[in-house]
């Protein structure tokens, strides 16, 4: 019998999860399918419980619901319970497991598929969602020279560096976009939804070291506006399709036990865009 999985979100028509988990699924010889699921704003929890009634075996959950996922689940992995959001769900009797694979997903296309080290390195991350709390622990890991957070709203900003500076033995900050005025970074990552709207973020100019990478955790075509507004400075630029292949391989493996190779699909996705 066919298991079934679905990406869960609002938007989710321009999801390409289902093109990924098929391919995983053809290259490893499982038998799943995977649809996506538009959630309302409001009814995220009745539509994973009548995905999961219906038999639904897990889901992936993107913008807006990584923390309500959170909020759902009742059984979490550690990076999850760090993170205080969920991409991830595992659905078993009497259980919902939250995982989240976005930090590791994010951390691998910039080691291994872009070839950029993150140690030592001075980090920028935009935005204090869901996403920006899936990569801090695992961007903390690699052992950057600091991590700064900055905000629309800084008491979000505020809180999420709180959360994590104590363990980071003072290498997290938080600053408002303009206070970053005059500072540089290495490696600048975007994790707001403004590129899903079409916007750019107010960051000021000269804010991009010599060597610099900007990585946009959301795709597109051709260059986001943040991308845009990054290579206008000089920076390297990459969006976040291979964050989006490598934490889908996190979350594949979870749900079935194997992991597939991450490079053919994301070359494959690269070329339909």
């Amino acid at each position: 019998m066919t298991d079934r999985y679905a990406v869960i979100g609002n938007p989710v028509a321009h999801s390409r999860s289902p093109d990924i988990y098929t391919a995983f699924a053809r290259a490893t010889a499982q038998d799943i399918e995977y649809l996506r699921l538009l959630a309302p704003v409001e009814g995220f929890g009745a539509t994973v419980a009548s995905f999961r009634d219906a038999g639904g075996r897990g889901a992936s959950i993107t913008v807006p619901f990584k923390q309500a996922a959170f909020r759902l689940a009742d059984a979490f992995s550690e990076r999850a319970r760090i993170a205080g959001a969920v991409n991830t769900l595992q659905f078993s009797p009497g259980q919902i497991f939250g995982d989240n694979t976005d930090g590791i997903g994010l951390v691998r296309d910039v080691a291994q598929n872009l070839g950029i080290a993150i140690a030592g390195k001075r980090l920028l991350l935009l935005g204090a969602g869901g996403a920006a709390r899936g990569a801090m622990g695992p961007l903390l890991n690699q052992k950057p020279a600091f991590l700064v957070i900055a905000n629309r709203t800084e008491a979000r900003a505020a809180e999420l560096a709180a959360q994590f500076a104590a363990a980071a033995a003072g290498t997290v900050a938080s600053l408002s976009f303009a206070a970053l005025s005059g500072r540089q970074f290495d490696i600048v990552i975007n994790a707001t939804a403004a590129s899903l709207a079409g916007e750019a973020t107010p960051l000021p100019e000269g804010l991009y070291a010599a060597g610099a990478l900007a990585y946009d955790m959301m795709y597109a075509k051709g260059d986001t506006p943040f991308m845009t507004a990054a290579r206008a400075q000089g920076a390297q630029v990459a969006d976040g399709l291979g964050m989006l292949v490598e934490q889908a391989a996190e979350s594949f493996f979870l749900w079935r036990g194997v992991r597939p190779a991450t490079r053919p699909v994301l070359e494959s996705l690269r070329r339909a865009l």
